[in-house]
């Protein structure tokens, strides 16, 4: 067995009320990985999160910590904690309390649990706040002692339901940034749960795409974004122009009308796919030298970049560009060979 292997799911099935939502589900996860659950609601991510954690137990299916079968091990003899959405801090103890709630209960030493407490404050950015009450303190820093009283106790593990999800956009941002470096510090295992597409990128080393209870792809973020396994993965995370297309040989696809060539291989000749290009791939051109024509139809600006909305060989493309063209305006667009990605058809799709 993999020495590094932390956590490993097997097959494991989960119904509620006769609805399945995990089907047969299998997952390897690495000490000392970020590792992030990323899907729509729905998905199953919270679901395969708690299953880990030991608040569900599943239908069938096993779950091993450090090459032992944990499955009908309840959450307290394991070596995991967890970080839910709601922060559920104790309103009648200060922010000390609460987070040496844990040690407490574990009857520790006052002079070893002073220190740990006072170590994992300083950790979470919270040094001075020891006597203040939780009522007092921001979402951002009640959320700071939520994940300080669940590493207080050093779990191999920690577990985060959708943590930032209460946050404005500004301090999800700083969060995300100081859990990734919480995470680096201390060493352990983090398995988060998000929907959100930018969070899971920017904090993880690897992100396990869900959809209908089912995995999509596992991958490095910049795997994931620039490689996607199918179009779900390619129009979940960030946004993508799906096409149809013909790949007539090794090599040569064709769509909207025009033979491209690209960096795929291994199809069935004249196999019906689906393309796929980024809107920031697309490069705007005179008419004369496109490859492709089209009008466009509207321009948004979003900040680092304009958004605009093309109709070109009957289908609406979505392109990214720091240069807008105007609405009305006929352009050129060119697409190079490793900037098209093939799909085979799903039965989704």
């Amino acid at each position: 067995m993999d020495n590094n292997l932390i956590v490993s799911l097997k097959n494991i099935v989960v119904d509620f009320d006769g609805q399945t939502v995990l089907t047969g589900l299998s997952l390897d996860i690495h000490d000392k990985e970020f590792v992030t659950f990323l899907g729509p609601s729905g998905c199953g991510k919270t679901t395969t999160l708690r299953v880990i954690g030991g608040f569900i137990e599943p239908k069938s299916g096993n779950v091993f910590f450090d090459g032992k079968d944990i499955t009908r091990l309840p959450p307290y003899k394991r070596h995991v904690n967890t970080v839910f959405q709601k922060y559920a801090l104790f309103p009648h103890l200060n922010v000390f309390e609460n987070v040496a709630f844990g040690l407490r209960l574990q009857k520790m030493d006052e002079k070893e649990l002073r220190k740990r407490v006072l170590e994992m404050l300083e950790l979470v950015g919270l040094k001075g706040f020891e006597r203040r009450n939780t009522l007092t303190l921001s979402g951002g820093q009640q959320q700071r002692v939520a994940i300080a009283r669940a590493l207080v106790n050093h779990p191999r593990v920690l577990l985060l339901d959708e943590p930032l999800g209460a946050l404005d956009l500004k301090l999800r941002k700083e969060m995300q940034i100081e859990l990734k470096r919480i995470q680096q510090s201390l060493d352990i295992t983090f398995i988060y749960v998000t929907h959100d597409q930018e969070e899971a990128l920017t904090m993880s080393d690897t992100v396990v795409v869900m959809n209908k209870g089912a995995i999509q792809q596992i991958g490095s973020p910049q795997d994931i974004y620039n490689e996607p396994e199918n179009a779900f993965v390619a129009d979940f995370i960030g946004e993508s122009n799906i096409i149809d297309g013909i790949m007539q040989r090794d090599f040569y696809v064709e769509f909207a009308g025009q033979e491209f060539v690209c960096v795929d291989k291994g199809f069935e000749r004249n196999e019906i796919v689906e393309v796929i290009v980024r809107p920031e791939d697309i490069q705007i051109v005179p008419p004369i030298q496109g490859q492709i024509t089209g009008i466009v139809e509207n321009v948004i600006f979003k900040g680092v970049h304009f958004e605009m909305h093309v109709k070109a060989a009957n289908t609406e493309w979505i392109i990214q560009s720091t240069q807008a063209a105007p609405v009305g305006e006929m352009i050129g667009m060119r697409i190079g060979p490793d900037e098209i990605h093939i799909m085979h058809r799903t039965e989704e799709s």
